[in-house]
């Protein structure tokens, strides 16, 4: 249990249950902070509370809308302006985590515009889970700690019973190869990859599958689903070689545009993402199975204020 006075936790609107949750697990309670929107769109920030010299960490998700970003960048300069000791952002999604390189002519670096912009502010540190690109913290001149959901994803996998020796972990893609042969792993499961080419943004079409499937529970492991295409592509190809089962695995639950008229279609067993992105009821699917990471942001948070080492959540 966390005592230390100084310590003070806020949330943004762009997912106050998971906040509550992280609260709740280090037996504390969010900060007062009031946030509004007038008519004309603009925000206004107010901490409703003395946070001088206190230690400040602030729970917000970057996903869409972009106002969510805007309400971070309001809320960290309130805290700074307010003379907090520390002001820490906690991300559970950082949003523009995939726009991480010059890959075309005249095109920005988003992610590491972000990461400038927070850095500017007068940040202390940043947290985030599971980035699409581990180089993203490398855009950061500030400490940058990028925590893990295979904690609890493990746990939720290994709760469904499956025979390990008749289980092949999917990558749907190169870029999710390493996460995927890290599951494999760890799980004792085989592994495959599925090699596709990118012919425009969130369309993708698969060139080659290597690996024995025929007979398998599959699990397709990425960390993140957003329109659905990769998983469900995945999923079909699965199939054709003649899976058994097929159980779709992701951090981070965007399902932007198509996603959840893919997934009610896709041969797709079960689902089981994290709640680092709230998720609107009509997107909750029956198949769905939502597991928390409150409690891997609560000890990373209390680790780090009590001065004490982050990596060591991880080793096992």
């Amino acid at each position: 249990m966390i005592t230390h006075e100084n310590m003070k936790l806020f949330a943004g609107r762009s997912n106050p249950i998971l906040a509550e949750k992280i609260a709740t697990s280090m037996r504390q309670t969010l900060g007062d902070v009031t946030i509004r929107t007038f008519s004309d769109g603009e925000l206004w920030v107010r901490y409703e509370e003395n946070i001088r010299r206190k230690d400040v960490f602030i729970i917000q998700s970057t996903n869409g809308p972009s106002e969510n970003l805007m309400e971070l960048f309001l809320m960290i300069d309130a805290a700074v302006r307010a003379s907090a000791n520390s002001v820490t952002v906690v991300i559970p999604y950082f949003g523009y985590a995939r726009q991480d390189r010059k890959d075309q002519p005249r095109v920005p670096i988003s992610s590491r515009v972000m990461v400038d912009i927070i850095s500017t502010l007068g940040v202390d540190r940043i947290i985030s889970m599971d980035l699409h690109s581990t180089q993203i913290q490398g855009f950061a001149t500030v400490p940058f700690d990028h925590l893990y959901s295979r904690m609890v994803l493990i746990d939720a996998i290994t709760s469904r019973g499956m025979k390990h020796d008749e289980c092949v972990v999917l990558a749907p893609d190169v870029g999710s190869a390493a996460m995927g042969q890290s599951y494999a792993k760890r799980l004792g499961m085989h592994f495959a990859l599925i090699d596709k080419r990118r012919y425009k943004p969130n369309q993708a079409k698969i060139s080659h599958l290597i690996g024995e499937l025929k007979n398998m529970d599959v699990l397709i492991i990425d960390d993140m689903i957003d329109t659905a295409g990769t998983t469900v592509n995945a999923a079909e190809a699965a199939m054709k070689e003649g899976a058994r089962s097929v159980t779709a695995v992701a951090t981070h639950g965007v399902l932007s545009g198509p996603a959840i008229e893919r997934l009610q279609k896709a041969p797709i067993k079960k689902i089981i993402i994290t709640d680092t992105i709230l998720l609107q009821e009509e997107k909750k699917l029956p198949n769905m199975e939502i597991v928390s990471v409150a409690k891997v942001f609560g000890d990373a948070l209390e680790r780090i204020h009590k001065g004490e080492s982050v990596s060591a959540l991880f080793e096992f």
